[in-house]
């Protein structure tokens, strides 16, 4: 496996960042921003890490992460979160945060296990104001509030 510097299309990319968000109103907002880190087996792209800019100067975001469902849980969605974790830090950033809805419980763990803290809660983050469809359930859990984690990039 690979990770390298997206510089295609990222319509190409549309179905892994609709692996990783369920709005497609969300995702035409910010799928263009950043850069897109892609993750390679040969010539299949099979996982991408988005890195977007937040309004603070000392922190980055990961916005978008997704590995296609045939090689989830063997370490390309950690190898992107390390090459990211690498990428902003060469950027000079201190901080790196990310979200996720608080029904998922994989990327809850997920994001822990990489270093990740909870930082707040956004409640009614998810519905239909935002993009998402109503009713819509993760793990049997209705899909409503956002978490949003975050990283201290200063320590290795």
């Amino acid at each position: 496996m690979q990770i390298e510097k997206y510089e295609g299309d990222r319509r190409a990319l549309l179905p892994l960042f609709a692996l990783a968000d369920d709005s497609p109103t969300q995702i035409s907002t910010y799928v263009g921003e950043g850069e897109v880190l892609v993750a390679r087996d040969g010539d299949q792209i099979i996982g991408h890490a988005q890195i977007t800019p937040t309004d603070d100067a000392d922190c980055l975001e990961l916005k978008s992460l997704a590995v296609i469902p045939a090689r989830q849980g063997e370490g390309v969605g950690k190898a992107l979160v390390a090459a990211v974790v690498a990428r902003c830090r060469a950027r000079s950033a201190g901080r790196l945060i990310v979200s996720t809805a608080t029904a998922d419980i994989g990327n809850l763990r997920f994001y822990q296990r990489q270093g990740f803290r909870m930082s707040r809660i956004v409640p009614d983050a998810f519905g239909p104001a935002t993009g998402y469809p109503d009713g819509l359930l993760v793990d049997g859990i209705p899909l409503r509030d956002q978490v949003v984690f975050e990283r201290d990039l200063g320590a290795g």
